[in-house]
């Protein structure tokens, strides 16, 4: 009740200005911090909470209903410290939990150039130096790059030599000498949430920033990726359910020769179309996060038959409020246009559709083998 209170009432009135603008909303952060949201995910041995993950979804769909790029700024932390705080050791957790707890930005580094969905292919290094890891590369399309307090920085160990095995993962820190932003994307959408390339020349951390051992790093990107899409859903939910209240509202005021919109049969049919699917895409979202907080460990397809689904919704949701709202739903006037923007990278990001497509064909053809 407190977040959507706070995304109504504070949240929602700066999104159309920050949109225009493509400005850091840090106003909204300084607003979430106060709140104290970033102690939900942390456990409260570290300063934290430790609320469930559908306390935590519920609360990434409300932010988002109002400001989709706010919502993905504070959806990343997530992304990039729950790994930490399944896969790190107790000195890591202690020395940087508090930190996210007391509202610190995060970011998960992960994408390339030349290495987006198929991240074996990255080629930032990581080269042993006695007690420290010299780092060389960079990173594009980082969410929080140019803001971020810590990283969560994938790369691959020089001195493993299969690809796969070799990529491994530490902790960054802002300010460590060679850490340098080339640049923010301007973007269609969540112009507000800054999406950065990243480089790193000869970084040097300390080696007890790294997480687990050399090599562990494909095993905490996946586990990262199966608990991040289910919030990226949950983004692309809000988005949803804010372009589907938008476009009944319009409907039921406007008219058109002598009638309501709303009283057109396939109009009806359109709106109970798109209802059904957010109902029950929203229902799965919530059966997938009790499976989460009951402790599952295996719920890779669950995760990406979610965020496939939930991003369709998105785009068809927001697509159709600007249709139905006619030539106002094609100006910035009216937030569909926006919704409309912002609900495409919900498609892309955290495994684009055809990756999440290709994952859910491989289980089935996998069971359907008996392998």
């Amino acid at each position: 009740a407190s977040v959507r209170s706070l995304a109504r009432e504070r949240i929602a009135p700066r999104a159309a200005e920050f949109d225009r603008t493509g400005e850091f909303p840090w106003d909204n952060v300084h607003d979430i911090n106060a709140l104290g949201l970033n102690m939900m995910f942390v456990p409260e041995a570290y300063g934290g909470m430790g609320l469930s993950y559908i306390c935590y979804l519920a609360c990434v769909r409300e932010i988002s209903r109002a400001c989709a790029a706010t919502g993905i700024i504070w959806a990343t932390n997530f992304h990039a410290m729950k790994p930490l705080i399944e896969f790190g050791n107790e000195e890591q957790k202690s020395r940087f939990l508090p930190r996210i707890a007391e509202g610190a930005l995060a970011s998960l580094a992960i994408t390339e150039p030349e290495a987006g969905s198929d991240a074996t292919g990255m080629t930032t290094a990581f080269r042993p130096d006695g007690d420290d890891i010299i780092i060389d590369g960079g990173k594009t399309f980082i969410t929080n790059g140019d803001v971020a307090d810590l990283y969560l920085l994938f790369g691959k160990w020089t001195h493993i030599q299969d690809p796969r095995k070799a990529i491994s993962v530490l902790v960054l820190e802002k300010g460590t000498a060679g850490l340098e932003v080339l640049r923010n994307e301007d973007k269609m959408g969540t112009r507000a949430s800054s999406t950065a390339t990243i480089r790193f020349n000869e970084c040097r951390v300390p080696r007890a920033n790294l997480v687990g051992n050399p090599g562990d790093g494909l095993t905490v990107l996946l586990a990262s990726l199966n608990r991040s899409r289910p919030s990226v859903a949950a983004h692309a939910l809000g988005i949803a359910r804010a372009a589907f209240e938008d476009a009944t509202a319009s409907i039921n005021e406007r008219r058109q020769s002598g009638r309501k919109i709303l009283e057109f049969q396939g109009i009806q049919f359109l709106l109970a179309d798109v209802a059904a699917e957010l109902v029950l895409t929203e229902s799965y979202l919530w059966q997938v996060g009790a499976m989460i907080d009951a402790g599952a460990t295996d719920f890779g397809i669950e995760a990406s038959i979610l965020k496939l689904r939930a991003s369709d919704v998105a785009m068809r949701a927001s697509t159709e409020a600007v249709q139905l709202l006619g030539g106002y739903g094609y100006c910035k006037d009216y937030r569909v246009e926006r919704l409309m923007r912002d609900a495409k990278i919900t498609q892309i990001y955290e495994g684009t559709s055809e990756i999440q497509r290709i994952v859910i064909s491989r289980a089935v053809l996998n069971e359907a083998a008996g392998i």
